[in-house]
């Protein structure tokens, strides 16, 4: 199956699906969380993929926390913890054809899409996130979800388990 898409951000990339959708993924990338609930739970502030919703299955944002303008209510640990896109690309965290970063190619990868340069620079990024869950672990009691508010918030929308 082939995506076409046209938003804000692109126009007239498509891809095609070549996995089932959440299957197939990268050994190396178990992810503790799907973009639907990551959706759900609150991240980005709630302004994340507002404008190209068409591209991704309808039921992810049947209970998202959405907000037309960024707003930490809608974050789950109700914490800033993102940075504007234009420092990821001064960084150079945006990486192949995903101009949003990381989440996009979350999602794309999720919906079965596969890009083997790109998803093993990705995977990469994602598993270097977990020593933020090994700071939580060293830094916190279980289960007070109080202490680090920010890195917990981040991990979340690294679809890694907050709640450590």
């Amino acid at each position: 199956m082939e995506i076409a898409v046209n938003d804000s951000y692109q126009t007239g990339y498509t891809y095609c699906l070549e996995a089932p959708m959440g299957q197939g993924f990268d050994p190396d990338f178990q992810p503790a969380l799907t973009p639907k609930q990551m959706l759900e739970m609150g991240v980005f502030e709630g302004k994340y993929l507002n404008d190209c919703r068409a591209e991704f299955p309808a039921d992810w944002f049947a209970e998202a926390r959405l907000s037309d303008r960024p707003d930490i209510r809608c974050n789950f640990f109700g914490v800033k913890s993102r940075q504007p896109l234009s420092v990821w690309k001064e960084k150079g965290w945006i990486h192949g054809p995903d101009p949003r970063g990381w989440f996009q190619w979350y999602c794309r990868y999720t919906m079965g899409r596969r890009l083997p340069q790109t998803d093993a620079i990705q995977i990469k990024r994602w598993r270097a996130f977990a020593r933020h869950a090994g700071q939580v672990r060293a830094h916190c009691m279980a289960g007070d979800l109080s202490c680090r508010p920010r890195q917990r918030q981040a991990l979340l929308q690294w679809a890694y388990d907050p709640f450590l």
